[in-house]
């Protein structure tokens, strides 16, 4: 079974600036938890036991967020908060180990990846992008979509990466995978021919597109290795992966969920929302009342003629 999982967090998170300039993108609040506390939740209900997170030195809050915080913990037990101290010593469990490792220069996922194999080992693991969360459609742990993809891995024993349609204008901000053409609309797990980095819309193979959930073999390592700096002096997953189909078939797994893209700004407005009605609590009915309200108020703005659509409408007098 598959027991670590890799995150790469070292990104600067240009999509999210001005906030990701002293905050890590990763920390970034969905209601009343950072964005990274849903990734590592999701690695916890697909059975992962230990998590490698590919970090930067001015991302320690997220290191923060996983550590120990003595005093807090202290003064909640003092004031009796008990409720909130099992909140913050939830990842203190001997059933999850997180480590940390340094990536020293931005030189791609690719990169960022392999900097985990002295961590990781000669076995599988998988890897999940902090920039999408992922929900199953389900609320039993079996039917997490990584579980799903892991139980995948176990039946095949080959690479597995999660993908889902997109608009066809949109295949241009994604990896797009290639499948035969009677296999594009897939609802189980299919051996990909190939796999594209943001292509154009013309040169798209398909608009299956890769979610940022992936499982693999460790003989993904050594193609790591070969793969030369591409693009921005780069090492690319994708290009990894290419050379990857060569030894070993890699298997494109369907989401069977929902993906929220939170490394852009109108993914995460989109996401916050969700995340904060999907409570179902007084709070989020208030929140989804204040929503409405102020939704009424920009229509009603947005309804009302300008200035200069007034003038236009205005009749003219003609003097002679």
């Amino acid at each position: 079974m598959i027991k670590t999982a890799v995150i790469p967090v070292a990104g600067f998170g240009t999509r999210m600036l001005p906030a990701s300039k002293s905050i890590s993108k990763e920390m970034l609040p969905l209601a009343d938890k950072p964005v990274i506390d849903y990734i590592v939740e999701e690695c916890l209900l697909a059975g992962i036991e230990h998590i490698v997170l590919i970090t930067h030195s001015r991302k320690s809050d997220i290191e923060n967020y996983f550590d120990k915080n003595f005093e807090l913990e202290a003064s909640l037990q003092k004031s009796n908060k008990n409720e909130l101290l099992k909140i913050v010593q939830k990842y203190q469990s001997d059933d999850l180990r997180i480590t940390a490792v340094r990536q020293g220069e931005a030189k791609g996922l690719g990169h960022a990846i392999l900097c985990a194999r002295d961590i990781v080992g000669n076995q599988p693991f998988a890897v999940l992008l902090p920039d999408v969360i992922v929900e199953s459609l389900s609320s039993e742990s079996n039917n997490i979509p990584l579980f799903e993809m892991i139980q995948q891995f176990k039946r095949t024993r080959s690479s597995q990466i999660m993908v889902e349609p997109v608009a066809a204008e949109d295949v241009s901000k994604y990896g797009i995978v290639d499948l035969s053409k009677e296999l594009l609309e897939i609802s189980n797990s299919k051996p990909l021919q190939g796999i594209v980095e943001k292509p154009s819309v013309e040169d798209a193979p398909s608009n299956l597109a890769v979610v940022g959930r992936y499982v693999f073999s460790p003989k993904i390592w050594q193609h790591l290795e070969l793969t030369r700096a591409g693009v921005g002096g780069e090492i690319q997953l994708t290009d990894a992966i290419l050379s990857l189909l060569v030894e070993e078939n890699v298997y494109a797994v369907p989401l069977k969920g929902v993906s929220k893209d939170c490394g852009c700004k109108i993914g995460y407005y989109k996401a916050f929302v969700d995340e904060v009605l999907s409570r179902n609590d007084q709070e989020s009915k208030k929140f989804l009342d204040y929503l409405v309200s102020i939704a009424d108020k920009h229509l009603q703005t947005e309804r009302q003629p300008t200035t200069e659509q007034v003038s236009l409408k205005t009749p003219i007098k003609l003097v002679s």
